[in-house]
């Protein structure tokens, strides 16, 4: 489906899940971050079960307000010492997509939950080049599917958001781009495991993104066809 300008001038990104594989790191993270708050040291599968949309919001679900912030410091701390052993890297072909869109001239940026501290660790280990702007949980109220960030990113590139496109790789983000008013396009390639895909395929139909994308190089083929 065409979006109904007819062309996309700049493109948006998810971070976590759809440029880079930060799944064991986070569960880790937040698990190593909850322990001294609850009874117990929470499992992967409980942590895995309450997906985030913010680093903050996510621990606060979990610790109330009051404590969030200063567990949110101690996720940070666990984080960055983790990131050596529990990254899992840039997706494939990710790095030869965003090398491909810039070549291309077209703006690109980026609007995660991700935390500031998070995305300074993950750019002191990972060459992701330069984005015209980058929104993280910090720079807005509300996370997604909250659009403030994407309307945040738009104002900042100087376009209106029907010419911009949103790539994530959850129904959150497909919300986000959809309430904006932008395009929006589903990032299937984490999808793994066994009947993850075709799970959130069919949860993909409310928000009639205009790609589904299974791999980084077919937004190279939507968008910058000729490089």
């Amino acid at each position: 489906m065409l979006h109904e300008t007819g062309r996309i001038d700049a493109i948006l990104f998810d971070v976590d899940g759809t440029l880079i594989d930060t799944y064991r790191l986070y569960v880790e993270a937040y698990r190593r971050a909850l322990q001294p708050y609850l009874d117990e040291l929470p499992s992967e599968e409980e942590v895995a079960a309450r997906p985030p949309s913010s680093e903050l919001r996510f621990l606060t679900d979990w610790v109330g307000e009051e404590r969030a912030r200063e567990c949110h410091a101690e996720m940070c701390r666990h984080y960055a010492a983790l990131h050596p052993t529990h990254f899992d890297g840039m997706y494939d072909g990710v790095r030869e997509m965003l090398a491909a869109l810039r070549s291309a001239g077209i703006p690109l940026g980026v609007v995660t939950g991700k935390g500031r501290n998070a995305w300074a660790t993950t750019l002191q280990h990972l060459e992701l080049g330069a984005f015209e702007v980058v929104v993280t949980e910090d720079d807005v109220e509300h996370p997604k599917p909250d659009p403030a960030g994407l309307l945040t990113a738009a104002e900042a590139l100087g376009r209106e958001p029907r010419v911009i496109a949103y790539v994530g790789d959850s129904l959150s983000d497909m919300q986000a781009g959809r309430a904006a008013g932008m395009a929006i396009g589903a990032a299937l390639w984490p999808k793994t495991a066994p009947g993850e895909r075709e799970t959130f395929v069919r949860a993909l139909d409310p928000y009639v993104p205009e790609w589904r994308f299974d791999r980084p190089a077919d937004l190279v083929r939507a968008f910058a066809p000729w490089c």
